[in-house]
């Protein structure tokens, strides 16, 4: 069964289980995400301070 990601719970689940599987830069990437749909600013700041290794991510 895929795995469905429709909440920032979910995008931050998915970011825990692949920075302690050793892919920090995915785990960043997922990080973002869940901080994207997250609607309190503090919380996404929190969110992005736990997962701080900087991301190529490139904004449009």
């Amino acid at each position: 069964m895929p795995l469905c990601f429709n909440t920032a719970a979910d995008y931050l689940e998915a970011a825990r289980e692949m920075a302690a599987s050793g892919r920090p830069t995915l785990g960043r990437l997922l990080a973002e995400e869940a901080a994207d749909r997250t609607s309190d600013a503090g919380e996404a700041a929190r969110i992005l301070r736990e997962f701080s290794d900087p991301s190529e991510r490139q904004e449009d």
